[in-house]
């Protein structure tokens, strides 16, 4: 089993308090990092574990949590430490319990990111990289929304599928998207938001009080538009979250087009990450947006 000294001498000097690892538990985690739930008896701790390379992905990962932390609006974990030895690395999370079984009501779910998405920055994108998926993410700050999300989001991930090999159709669709990309927007640019970044079903949950919780996020500052996409790509949340964030944050005309050029982003990552069957569904995507201008 994994040697935890490394990660209970962290632990100790981060808190400030002698922490001895009595008992870890193996929590059913995604498809990326390893996780465990690791206790002295007294206190617990939440534990992601990974490649001893992948101490950037959870520095960035802390950062982004730290992010929607101060913006007060909605729950994420705290952050305790993170690190490497020549075996793994670890970052290390308040832990909360999400299997108390007490439902939390999706309205305030919405009602919550919308206020974090009245949180902005004075450019889009984020004062550093970090991962979605594996996928190394870019968020170079720009003051110019289509450019970035041409470039940052939609050319880096064509350019990987390439190098994936999936070339030709998809490609050429790929290329008469991005020449016009403008005719999706309208002329007023939105918001630089507070981003989760990554927002589906399996990232978000309840506490022991109902209060809702995200997790696992891509932290960026950009069109809110982005996360409410995502939303709706695998599978939906419950209709009372968006009838609450609509109703304290209303949504821009054009939002149902749009959410397509959002969502092909996480499709094109999708088909990176694990291969063929999202090709069709990335074509099948940009068809129907060209369709929309053409």
């Amino acid at each position: 089993m994994h040697s935890w000294n490394s990660i209970s001498a962290q632990i100790s000097a981060t808190t400030n308090t002698p922490f001895e690892i009595k008992e870890s538990r193996s929590i059913g985690g995604g498809c990326i990092n390893e996780t465990y739930s690791i206790s002295n008896g007294a206190r617990h701790f939440f534990v992601k574990l990974n490649s001893p390379d992948s101490l950037d992905m959870f520095a960035a990962e802390s950062a982004g949590l730290e992010e929607i932390r101060q913006s007060g609006a909605i729950r994420a974990p705290q952050s305790i430490c993170y690190g490497n030895n020549d075996e793994m690395a670890w970052l290390v999370l308040e832990y909360l319990d999400l299997n108390s079984g007490v439902r939390g009501k999706a309205s305030r779910l919405g009602e919550q990111l919308a206020a974090m998405h009245r949180l902005t920055s004075p450019q889009y994108g984020w004062y550093r990289d970090n991962t979605i998926g594996q996928t190394p993410q870019i968020n170079s700050q720009s003051s110019n929304w289509i450019a970035f999300w041409r470039t940052q989001r939609l050319e880096y991930q064509f350019k990987l599928a390439q190098r994936n090999g999936f070339a030709g159709k998809l490609q050429n669709l790929g290329e008469q998207l991005l020449s016009d990309l403008d005719k999706f927007f309208s002329d007023a640019p939105p918001s630089p938001s507070l981003l989760h970044g990554d927002l589906w079903s399996g990232n978000y949950d309840y506490d022991d009080k109902g209060n809702p919780v995200v997790f696992d996020p891509a932290v960026y500052y950009g069109d809110r538009e982005t996360d409410i996409a995502m939303t709706e790509l695998f599978g939906g949340f419950p209709a009372d979250f968006y009838s609450a964030y609509r109703y304290n944050y209303p949504l821009d005309s054009g939002y149902n087009i749009r959410k397509h050029v959002y969502n092909l982003y996480h499709i094109l990552n999708h088909l990176n990450l694990f291969g063929g069957g999202y090709r069709h569904q990335a074509e099948h995507t940009i068809n129907t947006l060209l369709a929309e201008i053409h």
